[in-house]
Formats: C-alpha cells, sequence, structure tokens
C-alpha cells in the first residue's frame, strides 16, 4: 500500500463506575455533579465553514502505520483480545501486534472518525441546533438535549468523546452534512481516501454491529486524532463542566477512559467503546519521558489490566 508518511505534532500533554463495566456505550447518561472544571465562554455567532480537503491524485495524505518487521516484545496475555497494536504515534512504529487486519465490530471507536470530520469542518464556537434526528438514539447519550435548543458546538463534541454520546454523535453529523446519512457517506469517503481497508461505517456513533475496521485502520486514525488540538485537549480530559441550557445552567461530564480511572503515569487518550458484538474496545494514548505511544484493543475481556501491560512492556523496550 503505497502512503505518503506525515509527521504528526506531538500530543499535548458521564458516566457510571468502571464505565458500567465498560457497557456504558449502550446506555449510559450524562449526570449532574458538583463543579469539576472550568465551563466555557458563551456560543459567537458561527464561523463560514472550510471546504472539504480533496486528497492529491494517487496519494493518501495519512500518516503511515506500517506492519512489516517483528515485534519489539514478547507478552503473554490470559483471555488475549481478538486484535491489537501496540504502537509509536509519533513515528507509526508497530511495537506489538495481534491480528492486526482482522476486520471486527468497533462500537464507539467509530466517533474518532466522527470527531476528526467534526473538527475539519468546524469552529468550536458554532450554536448547534438540536433536531428530532439526535433525539431519536439508542444507547449511551448526553441525555439532556432539547429539541430546538441550540448548543455551542465544542460541548457537544466534548459529550462525543467524554461520555460517548450517541446523541452527540447525531446532532454533530447532521450540523456537518445536513442529515447523518450524508455524513456517513463522507465518513467512508474518508477512510477510502485514506487507504483505511478495513474500515466502513453506517453510522456516526457505533452502536450497530456493521460499523467495523481493524487495529491497524485504528491506530492511523488515532495517530490523525491525536494530530489535532481540539481532539487532543478533550481526550486528556478526566472530568469537565460546561455551560448548558438546561435547569441549574450547567453540564457536567466524567469520562470512560480506564488508564485515565487508575491514573495511569501520562495517560492522555483516547476512546472506549462496547456493544455485544464488538466487546469491550479501547484505544488509549500514553505521554511519558518524550515518546507518545498507543494501544489498540478489539473485544478485549479487560481493557483496564491489558492495556497497562502492553503498555509497560512497550515503554520498557523504548522508554
Amino acid at each position: 500500500m503505497a502512503v505518503v508518511v506525515a509527521v504528526l505534532l506531538a500530543p499535548l500533554a458521564v458516566g457510571a463506575a468502571a464505565y458500567l463495566a465498560f457497557g456504558g456505550d449502550k446506555g449510559s447518561t450524562a449526570t449532574p455533579a458538583p463543579p469539576l472544571a472550568a465551563g466555557e465562554a458563551p456560543a459567537q455567532p458561527p464561523f463560514p465553514r472550510p471546504p472539504e480537503p480533496v486528497p492529491a491524485a494517487g496519494t493518501r495524505p495519512i500518516p503511515d502505520v506500517p506492519l512489516a518487521g517483528v515485534d519489539a516484545f514478547h507478552v503473554e496475555l490470559r483471555r488475549p483480545p481478538r486484535a491489537a497494536l501496540v504502537f509509536d504515534v509519533r513515528t507509526g512504529e508497530v511495537l506489538w501486534r495481534r491480528r492486526p487486519l482482522k476486520r471486527v465490530p468497533i462500537a464507539s471507536l467509530t466517533k474518532i472518525m466522527t470527531a476528526l470530520l467534526v473538527v475539519e469542518h468546524t469552529r468550536p464556537n458554532e450554536p448547534v441546533r438540536i433536531t428530532r434526528a439526535a433525539l431519536r438514539y439508542s444507547g449511551s447519550g448526553i441525555g439532556m438535549l432539547r429539541r430546538g435548543k441550540r448548543v455551542r458546538l465544542e460541548t457537544l463534541l466534548n459529550g462525543l468523546l467524554i461520555v460517548s454520546g450517541n446523541d452527540a454523535a447525531i446532532a454533530l453529523a447532521v450540523h456537518v452534512a445536513g442529515s447523518e446519512r450524508r455524513f456517513v457517506r463522507q465518513m467512508n469517503r474518508r477512510a477510502r481516501a485514506w487507504g483505511l481497508d478495513c474500515t466502513y461505517f453506517v453510522s456516526s456513533h457505533g452502536f450497530e454491529d456493521g460499523n467495523r475496521s481493524c487495529a491497524r485502520d485504528l491506530a492511523v486514525m488515532t495517530r490523525l486524532a491525536m494530530g489535532k488540538a481540539r481532539i487532543r485537549r478533550i481526550a486528556r480530559r478526566r472530568q469537565v463542566a460546561f455551560r448548558f441550557p438546561v435547569k441549574g445552567g450547567r453540564l457536567y461530564l466524567t469520562g470512560h477512559n480506564p488508564l485515565q480511572r487508575i491514573r495511569y503515569p501520562g495517560a492522555i487518550g483516547l476512546k472506549t467503546g462496547y456493544t455485544s458484538a464488538a466487546g469491550r474496545c479501547f484505544v488509549g494514548v500514553v505521554r511519558r519521558r518524550g515518546r507518545t505511544l498507543g494501544v489498540v484493543l478489539l473485544n478485549s475481556r479487560d481493557p483496564s489490566r491489558q492495556a497497562p501491560r502492553l503498555l509497560d512492556e512497550a515503554f520498557r523496550v523504548r522508554g
């Protein structure tokens, strides 16, 4: 696969307990809590949207994650994930792999691609009108959206990535493309343009089992996502509070990232996912001693144990 290697910027440094045992994507919602972090400025008038970038002919403007070579370390995992990858986020070097091209359901890891397209097409202060489509969601959600209300876009982007809000995903998709169906077509066109050959989407959120990818493609999307300052800022948050058009005027979000929950040193991202078909899925990013490593786990019995073990070994050989 011919790929143009791009240099990424180095990343900057309301769920139930244990993310409902990592099952939060099926039904968690944001809930009020004591103030946790500073809010955001009031919404400003929307900015004009930039045109969608068009890849140059014959090129794929993405950072590569080449699978040639051998693993940098060996580790035995009890009940290993169905597929997995450990990689250097800056260089794309693969340090450890298990079935990296195995195509499987990815649940809410879908939202990494959703976030990538949203930050390309929008500015943080754009007001997003909540439509009927955003309220017809299943599974996890912010849960406090009201039809006809306008919500600052960056608040919804936080809800997308921190509490895996399916309602936020639909609202953002409609805002960007006019309908979720058109947004999903953009997602698939972008996957093809980027050479993500394992990847196919049927929704902006991943609740359906038709959203599929592989560990290698998710590593590419992770490198792209961590190159976006807006995504980096959100992904490293464990808790945050926003002004919001609800009683009390505040929305409080608490994240699901198992590395952040156990306070794993240097954890700065990125996304969890769960459905019965996909199992527990996780993309974790850790920055330590000047090196940024990522781990992809697909259908893992216990990401909170497997991710730290793999990352410990990776930092040991590349620390």
